[in-house]
């Protein structure tokens, strides 16, 4: 199949979608074909596929930019990059991102990646030049890694946490993590604790807990908003941590003291979803009374508004 009959059968950009993470997102697919992934993770939306170490339908820089210029105006926030399958296979991503630099204007630049090829110095190098990069990393032992993310034989954990660790110290733009958690897999405290020694040696902007929002793979299940809420205590309170999983979330809406409320922020601050599901009415009548006499204090942290005890904006995260 020629490149053209590729763009004419499959979208090339998509969007404009209004990402509560990331704002006005228009992205742009690598592999609009067909699945091309060095995972075949257990969780994922797309149907299963035999991993790959390189993409075998590619498109030109020239088709990609020529549709992108189609669509990018100045309502758009940012520029993802996303594929069928992992975005940082395409063979020619180092030109691709220099040709959008040269027409993006104020837009930022975002790629969503598993974080595998950080091996290779060209994806490395690649990615050095983006505003954005969103890194998955859903566990650090071995074996749990092969069950839930099923790899390509040829990559290896350790070697990837190294180069996570290793671009978190030089990238100069935002830095996210997202953590994927399915449910028996790495939702264990042994796994959430090797998560969050490697978490601590990173420089990142954010990290993302998450879990199965849509028809998996496999016969996989996620876990509930609750758990991800419990999750997200067994890591170190320095962390940057945001449930970003709320489908089908279910409330909470239990009482909490004043004191109780004070004691949650410090341990993990809350965005106003996350209120709406912990607390009841009665409960979130107080807070907003604590928000109005200064107790409490809003800070955003890229694009997303937390609650905070005013306190704490003096606590700086120990290295």
């Amino acid at each position: 199949m020629s490149v053209t009959e590729l763009v004419e059968k499959n979208n090339i950009i998509f969007g404009p979608i209004n990402s509560r993470r990331f704002g006005m997102s228009l992205g742009i697919d690598l592999s609009p074909a067909l699945k091309q992934c060095n995972f075949d993770c257990l969780y994922c939306e797309l149907a299963p596929a035999a991993t790959v170490e390189k993409q075998s339908q590619t498109l030109s820089v020239e088709e990609i930019i020529k549709e992108l210029q189609k669509h990018l105006n100045e309502k758009v926030d940012v520029i993802t990059l996303t594929a069928n399958g992992e975005p940082t296979l395409y063979p020619h991503l180092s030109e691709l991102i220099d040709a959008i630099n040269k027409i993006k204007n104020k837009t930022e630049t975002l790629i969503l990646t598993n974080s595998a090829t950080l091996v290779d110095k060209k994806v490395f190098d690649a990615l050095l030049k983006l505003d954005q990069v969103k890194l998955s990393l859903d566990a650090i032992s071995n074996d749990v890694f092969k069950k839930i993310d099923r790899p390509h034989l040829s990559i290896n954990i350790k070697d990837v946490v190294t180069k996570v660790q290793e671009f978190s110290k030089i990238y100069k733009g935002k830095l996210f993590i997202e953590i994927l958690f399915v449910h028996g897999l790495n939702d264990t405290p042994q796994e959430v604790q090797k998560l969050n020694e490697v978490l601590l040696t990173l420089d990142i902007e954010r990290i993302d807990l998450g879990t199965i929002d849509r028809p998996p793979a496999y016969p996989v299940v996620g876990v509930s908003y609750k758990e991800l809420r419990e999750l997200s205590l067994m890591f170190d309170s320095s962390l940057p941590i945001h449930i970003a999983s709320r489908v089908h979330a279910e409330p909470n809406n239990s009482y909490y003291s004043d004191e109780d409320i004070l004691n949650t922020l410090d341990k993990r601050p809350l965005t106003q979803e996350d209120i709406a599901l912990l607390f009841d009415e009665d409960t979130q009548k107080r807070f907003h009374t604590l928000v109005e006499n200064g107790t409490i204090t809003t800070k955003i942290l890229s694009n997303l508004e937390f609650y905070i005890p005013k306190e704490n904006l003096k606590r700086k995260r120990s290295k």
